[in-house]
């Protein structure tokens, strides 16, 4: 059947919200989750959606163990999962101390506690756990030098998985030996889940020459100790590191599905 366009305002109105309707969490969570293990669940998140994500778990588990950090103002209610609200694009010092708490939440995981992360955009700048070396405030002026460079994102997320502690699959190798399923609202061309918010749970190949490379290349201006740190710091976690082995990841939603749902 063709589409009525008697009213194109209406035809086109309604193709837009089809395409959000496609990326709600509410509706694209919930038939990626696994019955509700017997054992320990916790879950964790960053990103604009990631709060809207985590009420959409315990629509379908109830109350749950968790701590999801998303931008201020985008809250939502949860009985369990504790909402914290941060800063986006340029992190601050919410998104550190929530990010610690995190960390320290993976940290209490054995191999019989199932993780569920929820990762969706934005994810990079509200994720924030500097390496040792690095400064909040060096992480500020990086983010802020980065966006005004016109570097694309991917490129940036190579050069933040640099000077973090859970970028570049190393949120997931905090979480070992527990079981890590990573529900993933993609916000990127292609949906490459080592871009989506840089990848805190998936392996990277990046390195720290091509991060240097990049710096160069869009003429950042990086101060003498950081690109040090950016030169030595542990690398991003690569796809055969064991701790990833119980880790998997899906994309519940992303532009493509939107485009082709409308």
């Amino acid at each position: 059947m063709k589409p009525d366009l008697s009213d194109p305002r209406a035809f086109l109105t309604a193709l837009f919200h089809t395409a959000v309707a496609r990326a709600d969490p509410m509706l694209c969570v919930p038939p990626h989750l696994p019955p509700r293990p017997a054992g320990r669940l916790v879950v964790i998140g960053a990103g604009k959606a990631s709060a809207r994500m985590a009420e959409a778990v315990e629509a379908t588990y109830g109350p749950c163990e968790g701590l999801v950090i998303t931008r201020y103002g985008y809250g939502r209610p949860c009985h369990g999962i504790e909402i914290v609200e941060a800063a986006h694009p340029v992190p601050d010092q919410a998104g550190v101390d929530a990010t610690r708490r995190m960390l320290d939440l993976c940290a209490t995981l054995g191999p019989d506690d199932q993780v569920i992360a929820l990762i969706s955009g934005g994810g990079s700048s509200l994720l924030c756990a500097p390496v040792e070396g690095v400064t909040l405030a060096d992480k500020q002026a990086l983010n802020a030098a980065l966006l005004a460079s016109g570097m694309p994102i991917s490129g940036m997320n190579i050069v933040r998985k640099q000077v973090s502690a859970v970028k570049g699959g190393k949120l997931a190798a905090a979480c070992a030996p527990a079981r890590l399923l990573s529900l993933v609202l993609s916000d990127v061309p292609g949906d490459d889940l080592s871009e989506i918010a840089s990848g805190p749970t998936v392996a990277s190949h990046a390195t720290a020459q091509e991060a240097l490379n990049l710096i160069d290349r869009w003429q950042v201006v990086v101060p003498d100790h950081l690109r040090a740190v950016i030169a030595t710091a542990p690398p991003p976690i690569a796809r055969s590191d064991p701790r990833l082995a119980t880790a998997t990841a899906t994309i519940v939603a992303a532009p493509s599905q939107s485009l082709a749902a409308a």
